[in-house]
């Protein structure tokens, strides 16, 4: 009976290691969007296979108070992407599909999350 529960741990043990070792998922391909530089210039900024289910908010823009909103996003990956306004995947948001045309410049943003079709 012992050994049973022995086996049975072990097993249980190693079900859950092989379950948090699985490599994370990204989305294949890239995302890019425009940031307004110092000089008061646009500056297109790239994302290579982001991680797929992570909110991600966008580095550069990430302070409300300190930069104004990223604007025309281009979603060239495998997955979707739906844009928000705020940090943290809040405010308004809009998807863009998988590998589809770049978005207008009047589509700001701060954070994106992809997730699979």
């Amino acid at each position: 009976m012992r050994l049973r529960h022995t086996v049975t741990s072990v097993i249980g043990a190693l079900a859950l290691t092989a379950l948090l070792a699985a490599p994370a998922h990204a989305a294949t391909g890239d995302f890019g969007y425009k940031v307004v530089g110092l000089d008061g210039q646009p500056i297109s900024v790239t994302l290579h296979d982001p991680p797929s289910g992570e909110c991600v908010t966008l580095a550069e823009v990430a302070d409300p108070d300190a930069s104004a909103p990223a604007f025309a996003p281009h979603n060239d990956t495998d997955e979707f992407a739906i844009v928000f306004t705020e940090p943290d995947c809040t405010g308004a948001s809009w998807t863009l599909r998988p590998h589809g045309r770049p978005a207008t410049d009047r589509l700001l943003l701060r954070s994106v999350v992809f997730l699979r079709p």
